[in-house]
């Protein structure tokens, strides 16, 4: 993957605290400087801020909207995608990353790194959802950082690791 654009798909909630904003825009803006592609829901709260730190650092950015018009794109999104398919554009925004960058998070969020985790798609987390499997154990499948930068060289060591499998049920 070394000749080829990096996408990293960053999650997180649509109304976002001032500190979680501050965190996915300095995600948004790592990202850029890694010369990786932002992708995100395009729409507000932490897709908006990650967004604007993309673009404060001249990065690309892809909103995958859950709706039917692209004038609801955040100003900071360079292609909107329209889907018209709501809450299941979810689903388009991981598998477009070629790793997923949680930050903060609602129930949304969490079936975004549900997502992800099922399709093999590495996750880092940044102040977001901790998993306990059902045994008490602390899932490990989320890379769990302290700082946007570190969040971001992370992502970008699992990308170029990264091999992403299909469910069974879409294997040929």
């Amino acid at each position: 993957m070394a000749d080829k654009k990096i996408f990293i798909a960053v999650v997180g909630e649509s109304h976002a605290s001032p500190e979680i904003a501050k965190l996915a825009e300095e995600v948004g803006a790592e990202i850029a400087k890694a010369g990786a592609v932002l992708v995100c829901g395009g729409l507000k709260g932490v897709m908006e801020a990650a967004g604007k730190g993309a673009k404060s650092a001249g990065g690309t950015t892809i909103g995958i909207l859950p709706g039917s018009r692209r004038e609801d794109a955040n100003p900071y999104i360079d292609y909107p995608i329209i889907t018209g398919i709501g809450y299941a554009r979810n689903k388009l925004v991981i598998k477009t990353g070629h790793v997923v960058i949680a930050v903060g998070g609602s129930y949304g969020t969490l079936s975004e790194i549900a997502f992800a985790l099922g399709y093999k798609i590495p996750v880092v987390g940044l102040n977001t959802w901790q998993m306990i499997h059902h045994n008490g154990q602390m899932d490990k499948e989320v890379h769990r950082v302290n700082t946007a930068k570190e969040a971001v060289v992370i992502a970008m060591k699992l990308a170029r690791e990264a091999k992403p499998i299909e469910p069974p049920e879409f294997q040929k």
